[in-house]
């Protein structure tokens, strides 16, 4: 099999995340939590990774949930407890557009172009009691890279918080959260951090005390029921100590060989396949080059989930189609309401790996193939 799904989940895994997962589940709990019995806490030491890939200032302002849609449903929680209106940008993932929707009683919405580019511009036009922007870096639909730093000034000059979802680009794409100038920023562990499913958290600047989603124990200050907000608390309950330890093994992985050079050579098979598939005829290409390693296209008369269908049962070739959880951003690419079929690259992926998928396209495209 060909996977080229790493949008969805990263696979495979490095070795050293399946023994370290493996490791720490075999162990006693509380060896869990000093690293597999390595003699380090697992998340202070996870903590410390994360905040050295991402450019966070303070790993102790790290902190770890279920995942992103976990960070982001309590960061959009916290935002509207304090009374504040939140916009978003129409390239989010249904983890931000959902919340919004069934909880928040009004909020704005940030246009993008036809290749899925968010002017930083238009942060000018919102509503002057917009308390909050939260922002995909990288879609995961074209793959296309938004200026942080510049949508970042833009809402501070407002007045605002800018919140970055990075779930699609950290690990695969240079983040920098003291750079940019974020008040907070969501992470998932199990696509290009290449942690285990059930991992990620957030960022929350220093100085920023949101009020938190879930109360219960910390293992600390067990006789304080009442928090203050220089006090708040944001892991409570038992945590996911293995897989947290086995994110970690994933983010020094990442770290040892660098994202810039994950990211350059990620690119190069992005822009293999882009001109691959562009010099197709029938074939649409989604977005445009220089973003990250996710491809979005559609086939002429191919409807995009038998597309996917054919290339998996024909050529064992392995991809996503349909709206891929973020629907508004299709309808500015011309994707139309099936959405498109979806190709994302991982460490692993091989030149040999694009050139199948090219090859199988064009075969498809010239009604060769059959299931």
């Amino acid at each position: 099999m060909i996977y080229l799904n790493n949008a969805a989940t990263s696979y495979p895994k490095p070795a050293c995340v399946l023994q370290m997962h493996a490791r720490a589940l075999a162990m006693p709990p509380n060896a869990q939590y000093r690293g597999a019995g390595e003699g380090k806490d697992a998340l202070e030491s996870c903590r410390a990774s994360v905040a050295e890939l991402l450019h966070i200032p303070d790993p102790a302002r790290v902190f770890f949930t279920s995942g992103a849609t976990g960070a982001l449903n309590a960061l959009i929680h916290s935002v509207l407890e304090e009374g504040g209106k939140i916009a978003a940008t129409e390239t989010e993932h249904n983890s931000v557009l959902r919340p919004l929707a069934n909880l928040a009683e009004d909020y704005a919405l940030l246009p993008c172009d036809a290749s899925g580019v968010i002017d930083p511009k238009s942060v000018e036009d919102l509503p002057a009691d917009t308390a909050a922007i939260f922002v995909s870096h990288c879609s995961n639909v074209t793959g296309t890279v938004q200026d942080l730093a510049a949508v970042t000034d833009a809402a501070h000059a407002r007045g605002m918080l800018c919140i970055a979802d990075v779930s699609q680009s950290a690990g695969c794409v240079p983040v920098d959260a003291a750079a940019w100038g974020v008040d907070a920023l969501a992470f998932t562990g199990h696509k290009a951090l290449l942690g285990p499913q059930g991992t990620g958290g957030f960022y929350l600047r220093k100085g920023l005390n949101l009020r938190p989603l879930l109360y219960g124990g910390t293992g600390r200050d067990s006789a304080k029921l009442t928090y203050g907000p220089d006090e708040y608390a944001y892991e409570a309950g038992t945590q996911n100590a293995p897989g947290i330890a086995a994110l970690d093994a994933g983010v020094r992985w990442v770290l040892d060989r660098t994202v810039e050079a994950i990211a350059r050579e990620e690119s190069l098979l992005a822009r293999r396949l882009r001109g691959g598939l562009e010099g197709i005829e029938g074939v649409t290409v989604y977005g445009k080059a220089g973003g990250g390693p996710v491809i979005g296209f559609n086939l002429s008369g191919i409807p995009p989930a038998d597309a996917a269908y054919i290339l998996y049962e024909s050529y064992g070739i392995l991809l996503r189609s349909g709206l891929q959880c973020a629907p508004l951003i299709h309808r500015r690419i011309g994707a139309g309401e099936r959405g498109v079929v979806r190709a994302s690259l991982g460490p692993f992926t091989t030149a040999e790996d694009i050139d199948a998928l090219i090859a199988a396209v064009s075969e498809i495209t010239q009604g060769r193939s059959s299931v």
